[in-house]
This record gives C-alpha cells, structure tokens and sequence, in this order.
C-alpha cells in the first residue's frame, strides 16, 4: 500500500525540482527525502524519479503519482476540515429518537436550543418506542434517544446503553368531566376496578406499565378500547366508554370533556436520555444530553403537575 506521507514528499520533490529544496521545504535532511522517495518506489513497484546531476525529474510513472497524490492529499485536507468542523459543533449531523409523548413535550425544546446553538449540525428525529429506539442506537442509526423505563417492564432497555436521568414521569387517572370520581380528593387504582379501561396497545410500554400497577393493585383492567394516540385515548374518555391512565408529559394537551386527576399509588416513570455505552461519543450528542438536562428542568415539579391540575 502507498504511504500518503511518502507521497507528500514525492510532491514536494516534484514541485522544487530538487531533494535538498524539497528537504529544506519540509524541514526534513537530504537523506530523509532521498529514503522517502526510495521507499516509495519500493511500494509502487516501479522508479518514479530520474536523478540526475542537473537535479531531478519525474518518470512517467511519478507524474502519474503525483496527479494522484494532489487528488488524495486534497481530499485529506477536506477530511481534515471537517474533523475539526464537527469536533467544533460547526458541521456533521446528529440523530435523535424519542417516544411519543416525549416529540411532544421534551424534544422539540432540545431541537429548538440545538438548532439555535450549533445551527450548521444536520438535525434529524424519529419517534419510535424504547425498545425499538435500542436497536436504532444498537444499529447506529441514531446517536441519542430518548426513552423511558419503569420497574414493571424489565428488559425494556438493554444493560449496553448508557443512561442519563431527565425526569421522573407520573402517571395519572384520566375520567370524563361528569364522572362520580371526578371531584374526589384521595384516589387510588382500586377505586377504578369496575371501571372499563381504554389502554394503549400490547406492543406499547405504557399498556405494560398500566396491567402491571392494575394487578398491583388487586384487579386486571377490563380493556374494552386500545389507543396509542394519547389524544385519541382522552377523546374515548370524554364519550365516556371508559377510564385511563397517562403519564403527565402526555398531558400537556388536555381534552375539554376530561379531568386528570391524581392517584397515591400512581406509577412513575424514567424518562432518560440514552447512548450506546463505550460507543464514540460525538461532541454533537454530548451537546444535546447536555441540553435535555437543561430543557427537563422546565418540566420537573410544579410545572408539570400543572398539567393534573
């Protein structure tokens, strides 16, 4: 294989017509340039320099070479600029993954924040379930995701991804305006055991977290409607067919014939930022964790209970 350093020097000899110019050029020795090129050679099999008492010239085979090495050193010196680009967050792209709820509310601050900071790094989302958001990290089709994860649903998230904490996400009880219940202070799940249950579909995090706290609580939840669509789950409730539950992020948007309201024994979910542990960490993806730690300030506490309230 032909060594491009090897090749810089071939250049430089063909440029300043001599070995001792090209050395003093390159702050090399004579001898230094004279075993670079013989090495050269040696590689491209053939003699790529005339030496002669009049200085150099190249052989056919060296003008071939150096065309070629003008090509291949410009394309590092590109290679170069846009290292230094992306480790400078003036270039390269990132991708991000999130949940539904979390498109909503969390991601599309980051983006905003991202976008503003760092406005030249391509930006890209799916929205996508945790478990599928693991294979896309897993894969190499996304640099960061966000994800959640609750003790009810071991194995959701591979032990390979590193974690970073964001929020923590509790779930409340949704029923229509004119339910009994609407305006009772202390609630718990039981209190919903006769209930009929719009739940989201079985392949959903969110439809394992509500069976499990449900058979916690001493009932299974009699589904009568599945949804994944938040909206569309808070739009059964108010044709009251049924109850839910949903974490708060998903209730940022509240349908005007529901009432959200607490449980004590309401499930908590992690929301985290995510990354292929041991896994490059890119300047752009240590920027948006960065930024989604920021941004989940704004939804911790008070602000986000403002949406049970």
């Amino acid at each position: 294989m032909l060594d491009v350093r090897r090749m810089k020097v071939l250049r430089e000899v063909a440029t300043r017509g001599s070995f001792s110019a090209a050395a003093e050029a390159l702050n090399f020795t004579q001898s230094a340039v004279s075993q670079h090129i013989a090495a050269l050679e040696r590689e491209a099999g053939t003699q790529l320099v005339d030496r002669g008492s009049r200085g150099v010239r190249l052989t056919e085979a060296g003008r071939v070479l150096v065309d070629h090495a003008d090509a291949i050193l410009a394309r590092i010196d590109c290679a170069e600029e846009d290292l230094a680009a992306i480790a400078g967050l003036r270039g390269g792209r990132l991708r991000l993954t999130c949940f539904q709820s979390a498109g909503a509310t969390l991601a599309p601050r980051a983006v905003a924040a991202f976008h503003e900071r760092h406005p030249r790094v391509e930006l890209g989302m799916v929205v996508a379930e945790p478990d599928e958001a693991a294979d896309r990290l897993r894969a190499g089709e996304a640099d960061v995701a966000i994800v959640y994860d609750h003790e009810s649903t071991p194995g959701l998230l591979p032990p390979e991804l590193e974690l970073t904490e964001l929020i923590d996400d509790r779930y409340d009880v949704i029923v229509p305006s004119g339910h009994p219940l609407a305006d009772r202070r202390r609630l718990s799940l039981a209190d919903f055991a006769e209930e009929p249950w719009i739940a989201s579909t079985r392949g959903c995090g969110c439809r394992r977290v509500t069976d499990t706290v449900c058979r916690e609580a001493g009932f299974e939840p009699r589904v009568a409607f599945e949804a994944d669509e938040t909206l569309a789950a808070q739009a059964l409730v108010a044709a009251g067919v049924g109850v839910t539950m949903l974490p708060r992020l998903a209730l940022t948007s509240i349908h005007p014939g529901v009432v959200p309201r607490p449980l004590r024994d309401a499930p908590v979910r992690k929301v985290l930022a995510a990354r292929t542990a041991g896994a490059y960490r890119s300047p752009a993806s240590t920027a948006m964790v960065q930024i989604l730690q920021d941004v989940s300030e704004d939804f911790r506490g008070t602000r986000l209970a403002l949406a049970a309230s």
